[in-house]
Formats: structure tokens, C-alpha cells, sequence
């Protein structure tokens, strides 16, 4: 008779561990993280173990292991380095209704085209799944849907090897027999995914499967989750409009520095080709508004950077910031007021990245604080240009990657150039405006609004 698989319980906060389940953590005193995990024994190594065989690496090198399944969406295929890889295991997050099920679903539209697909709800009727559908215009023949919140009944269905790619929505609605914990625990998504994981493995299935966020926005579930597959990607974005970000956090097969843009449209999530373009069409030249020229992946992209600095009605004077980390804006607020003549201590300060579009590297610092200066000062910039640098709290500009891409980009768009940090080494792309710091770059481009 098979040995049973012992049953504990570790702590979600701390990871300490216990044979019996109780409200509280013994070790952090935390309350409700407990979580039910499987011990698996392997039992002894006389008994159970077999001796590895072993090949040269310069043989396995020589086979085409890498097959791709094109998805025909030029934007995901670049993400993903070339299309699924066959044996592939891919998770992709997002918030609610960003647009995840609407993604699969066109991509299993695309892919089942050339190769057979399952798609596998487990939190949708085949009705509601049907309606999306038909809004999207799906008509594959190859793509053939299942609803099932079982993961031993997928597992089954994978290890068939009938299908070329399976998706699986999500794997926080599915749970394995084997746990008697409810879907969407640790212990259901961390041995859930095991099993599908093994079965896309030796059948060479590709696998795709759509994971939760927290309200943080970090991927819902244990970290191990993200470790085990081979490719995680983030849909992020304002779900109410703008643009959708597809980025590339994770790939075991090609690079995680590129960047699919897409808008939300009647048909689905559409590349948007311009984006650039299509962010600058309804931007209004005034005193706060300030282009920068930003990098998604290796894509340069020209955002607006809006500024708005009004006189405070309180004693504490407010900081917001839209598109931004809030904590960055506060810190070139206060290089502002110590390196240049600037007196922002009484006024009220808003950044807003206009698009919704969410802006993380330290490029765009000389952007926002030319916008905020312009906007204290009622001026606006002396040339028809775009702005990037990294601005340390000495006041000093400092030096971006991808420089020739960003003016580029600006002279492609109808700009006369760039206002920039100065290249120290190396040739100065034409068209770009070396400054040292910002209280030179303040006093050269800014001039009075006529």
C-alpha cells in the first residue's frame, strides 16, 4: 500500500511551518496565513533511485528544440522573441478587466490558423466566452473550447498531446483533487501548476496560463509560481482607456526588453503602429507641457509630461503625481528648491503622464523638472523639442541609454531636437542639446509665454 502524503501547514508571512492548521502564526503572531501544503516523500534512495543518463552539450545544441507557434500579432510575437516555444510555459497577469481573456482569445484565434488549440475557461461560461467571441470576429475552426476547473482533468487533456497550444483562464479557478484546501491557495496553484507544468513538458505542448494580481499589482500567489515557468509576462495600463502595455518580466527564450503596445478597440486589443504619434495628437502647447522621450524596452516612445504648480489653500502643500512613482516627483521637488532659485515650498504640485501611461526610468527627471519650473514660472521651452536626462540631487544631468534612438525618434515625429545630458564620450547625435545641469537647462530653453 502507497505511503500517504503528509499534510502541513506553513505561515505566508514568515514561513515557519506546523503539523496542525490555527488562526494564528506561533512564530510571527500573524493571523490567517496558514496555508496547506503537500509533503511528498521520496523515500529512500536505494529503492527508489535510478542513475542519470547523460549526452554531450555540443550534441543537444544541434537540435532544433526551439520550434515557435507565430501568433501573426507582430507586437506579442516580438515579446515573446519569435512566437510560443513549443513545450513553453507562459503566464501572463494583469489588473481585472485590463484585457487578458481578450488577448488569448485572438491570439488562440491567430494561432489556430496553422496549429490545433484548446482554450480552457474556468471562470466562464461557454456563453460568455461565445459573446467574446463573436464580438472579435473568431472564426478558426482549429480552436476548440472546454470549460473545467479540475486540474487533473487538464493535466489528462494536455497529456493527450492533441493540441499544439492549450490556455488555461485562469489558474486561480482551477484546484487538483489531491488538496483538499479551495482554489486559489498556495497549496492548490503551487501543485496545480506542477501538474499542468509536467504534462505541457513531455508532450511538447505549449502552454499558456492567465494569473491574478494583488491590489499592489504583483502576480497573485506564491513566488515560486513565477520561477517555475518559463515565460511571465504583464498586460498593464488603464483599464478604462489609453494604452495596454504587454511587457516581457520573464524569458527563458529570448529578451525581456521589449515592449507591446496595444489599444483597446470594439474588435479587441489592436498594435498600435504610432503610438507615439497617437499620444502628441491632442497635446496643446502651454506653460507645464514638456515632450519626453521615453523608452519602453528598446522602443523609444514621446509621452507629454504635464505639469500644474498652484498656490496652496492649506498649510501642508499637496503632491500628486499620475503615471509616476510620487516618491521620485517629491525628491526632484526638493533638488528644485535647493539648486536653483525656484521657491516651491507654498505652492501645490501635479505631474501627469498623459495616455496612462506608467513611467519607471530615471530618464524622464529633466522632463519633469523643466514641466515644473515651466508651469511655477508661466514659460515654455525656447525650441520645438523633446527632453530626457537623469538628474542627480547635485542638480546634474546625467547620462540615458539609447540616446541616438530617443533623437531619432523626435526628428521622426517633427521636432527640431532633443535637450539632453552631454556626451562625454563618443559622437553627439545631431540635433541634441547638451546641458550640465538643470539650472542651466532652466535658464537656456525657458522663455516667457508671448
Amino acid at each position: 500500500m502507497a505511503k500517504r502524503n503528509q499534510v502541513k501547514y506553513v505561515c505566508s508571512s514568515c514561513g515557519a511551518s506546523s503539523g496542525t492548521w490555527s488562526g494564528r502564526c506561533n512564530a510571527c503572531g500573524e493571523w490567517n496565513t496558514l496555508q496547506e501544503q503537500i509533503v511528498i516523500t521520496a523515500g529512500s534512495i536505494a529503492s527508489g533511485g535510478n542513475v542519470l543518463s547523460s549526452q554531450n552539450v555540443s550534441e543537444v545544441s544541434k537540435h532544433d528544440s526551439a520550434k515557435r507557434l507565430l501568433t501573426g500579432i507582430d507586437e506579442v510575437d516580438n515579446v515573446l522573441g519569435g512566437g510560443f516555444v513549443a513545450g513553453s510555459v507562459t503566464l501572463i497577469a494583469g489588473q481585472p478587466g485590463i484585457g487578458k481573456s481578450t488577448l488569448l482569445l485572438q491570439l488562440a484565434d491567430a494561432v489556430a490558423k496553422k496549429h490545433s488549440v484548446l482554450y480552457i475557461s474556468g471562470e466562464e461560461s461557454a456563453h460568455q466566452v461565445g459573446l467574446r467571441a463573436q464580438r472579435l470576429g473568431v472564426k478558426s475552426t482549429n480552436l476548440q473550447l472546454s470549460m473545467s476547473t479540475v486540474a487533473d482533468d487538464i493535466a489528462s487533456t494536455i497529456a493527450e498531446g492533441k493540441y499544439d497550444l492549450i490556455i488555461v483562464d485562469s489558474i486561480q479557478a482551477i484546484s487538483a483533487n489531491a488538496i483538499s484546501s479551495a482554489a486559489g491557495t498556495v497549496s492548490q496553484i503551487t501543485n496545480s501548476t506542477q501538474l499542468l507544468i509536467v504534462a505541457a513538458k513531455q508532450t511538447n505542448t505549449a502552454l499558456v496560463v492567465v494569473g491574478h494580481v494583488t491590489k499592489e499589482g504583483s502576480i497573485a500567489g506564491p513566488k515560486v509560481l513565477e520561477h517555475v515557468v518559463d515565460v511571465v509576462l504583464q498586460l498593464e495600463g488603464d483599464r478604462y482607456g489609453g494604452f495596454k502595455l504587454l511587457r516581457g518580466v520573464k524569458n527563458r527564450f529570448g529578451s525581456t526588453n521589449e515592449t507591446g503596445i496595444f489599444e483597446m478597440v470594439e474588435q479587441g486589443l489592436m498594435p498600435v503602429k504610432n503610438p507615439s504619434a497617437a499620444l502628441l495628437a491632442e497635446r496643446q502647447v502651454s506653460d507645464g507641457s514638456v515632450v519626453l522621450a521615453t523608452m519602453e524596452g528598446t522602443r523609444p516612445l514621446l509621452v507629454e509630461v504635464q505639469a500644474l504648480v498652484n498656490k496652496t489653500s492649506y498649510g501642508y502643500p499637496k503632491r500628486a503625481a499620475s503615471g509616476m512613482d510620487l516618491n521620485r516627483l517629491n525628491l526632484l521637488v526638493a533638488m528644485l528648491e535647493r539648486r536653483t532659485k525656484l521657491n516651491l515650498a507654498e505652492f501645490d504640485i501635479y505631474i501627469n503622464i498623459v495616455g496612462g501611461i506608467k513611467i519607471t526610468e530615471p530618464a524622464a527627471d529633466l522632463a519633469v523638472c523643466m514641466a515644473i519650473a515651466s508651469a511655477a514660472k508661466g514659460m515654455q521651452l525656447k525650441k520645438n523639442a523633446v527632453v530626457f536626462g537623469e538628474v542627480g540631487l547635485s542638480g546634474e544631468v546625467r547620462h540615458v541609454p539609447y540616446i541616438d534612438k530617443r533623437v531619432a525618434e523626435a526628428k521622426k515625429l517633427g521636432f527640431d531636437g532633443a535637450i539632453g545630458p552631454i556626451i562625454k564620450t563618443g559622437k553627439q547625435p545631431t540635433g541634441l542639446s547638451g546641458v550640465l545641469d538643470v539650472k542651466s537647462a532652466l535658464n537656456q530653453f525657458l522663455e516667457k509665454d508671448s
